[in-house]
């Protein structure tokens, strides 16, 4: 009896969620097709209308199931960025000047190839060997 009620209890919940996940997509297609049918009013009232429906759709999206896994997910990021030691000035410049350095020492490397395999194909095509 108790496996029939937890069954019926994830499926009331899913069909909450998926009747949520409706409520979000006609918010998001009201803000969309009522900013473009309002276009002729004044753009201040009409970016506050659309933050709004998409204000209460992010609301609703975060009471989801999947709403409520991407919080905890945020979180857990949140807290793991804290951890990285982040560079300093003077190494974040250094890291950078190397970078560039050695960009510009392997693009005149490439260059010189090039210029010896064009001149080498070119002489390989003039020969004339009949």
């Amino acid at each position: 009896m108790n496996t029939n009620t937890d069954t019926q209890v994830s499926r009331r919940e899913r069909n909450i969620d998926v009747l949520k996940w409706i409520v979000i997509v006609i918010f998001l297609l009201i803000s969309i097709v009522g900013n473009y049918y309002f276009r002729q009013y004044n753009p201040t009232l009409r970016t506050f209308s659309v933050v709004t429906l998409l204000t209460i759709a992010s609301f609703i999206a975060a009471c989801t199931k999947k709403g409520k896994k991407t919080l905890v997910f945020l979180h857990e990021a949140r807290i793991e960025i804290r951890k990285v030691i982040w560079p300093t000035r003077q190494e974040a410049l250094q890291t950078t000047f190397i970078v560039a350095v050695v960009t510009t020492v392997m693009s005149l490397i490439l260059w010189g190839l090039d210029g010896i395999l064009v001149r080498l194909v070119s002489f390989i095509i003039n020969l004339r060997l009949f």
